[in-house]
């Protein structure tokens, strides 16, 4: 009798506490709750809070636009360039096959292209790249300070490959490959890898839309 009493105790003690800090015994605190929980899939270290931010950029038309023009809904980003021979079409044609799946579930994301080869990645080339992937698809491109900056706020990466002997203007680019999802007023909310479908991309951004 005496231990059972103990016992209850020392659990009154735990709980009077964590009434006392605001604290939830079965995930922290309220105010830390993260609702999209049930929807990720990766982690980043230091927070979600580590990737995304401020751009400035040229788009399709030429005109200078910020990251507040381009995300003015909610968005699926991927870094690339336009004359690479295979992984970007592959992944961009995934992304706008993804944002179909999602247009029939009544589901609206903008899905944005954003070159890492400025030198070559014109407003009207972008033009001619995106069409072709899909009507709703924004290009971004800009000068290397511009270009650098977006990719070092979204932690991409990317390097020029030497050109062709006796054709500077040939030569590959190394990067990244993920694409991030970006909701007005909160930011980058998630990265997906290039190995998902365009179904399961589809259903993993329409959680996230839910839980919006």
């Amino acid at each position: 009798m005496t231990r059972n009493i103990a016992i209850l105790a020392a659990v009154g003690a735990v709980l009077f506490i964590a009434v006392l800090t605001g604290i939830t015994l079965f995930g922290g605190s309220g105010g830390d709750a993260d609702k999209y929980a049930q929807c990720r899939t990766s982690k980043v270290a230091g927070g979600s809070s580590q990737i995304g931010g401020p751009f400035t950029l040229v788009d399709e038309t030429g005109k200078t636009v910020t990251d507040a023009d381009v995300i003015d809904k909610p968005s699926l980003l991927y870094f690339g360039y336009s004359f690479c021979p295979d992984v970007c079409p592959l992944d961009n044609s995934r992304n706008a096959e993804a944002i179909e799946l999602l247009e029939e579930r009544g589901k609206i994301v903008k899905p944005v292209f954003i070159s890492i080869d400025p030198a070559r990645d014109t407003p009207e080339l972008l033009a001619d790249f995106t069409e072709n992937l899909h009507p709703r698809m924004v290009g971004l491109t800009g000068t290397p300070e511009q270009v650098k900056a977006a990719s070092q706020a979204y932690r991409t990466y990317y390097k020029k490959n030497e050109p062709e002997e006796g054709n500077e203007d040939y030569y590959l680019v190394d990067h990244s490959t993920f694409s991030y999802l970006v909701f007005p007023d909160e930011g980058f909310v998630e990265f997906f890898k290039r190995d998902l479908s365009p179904g399961q991309l589809a259903d993993k951004v329409e959680c996230f839309l839910e839980a919006r």
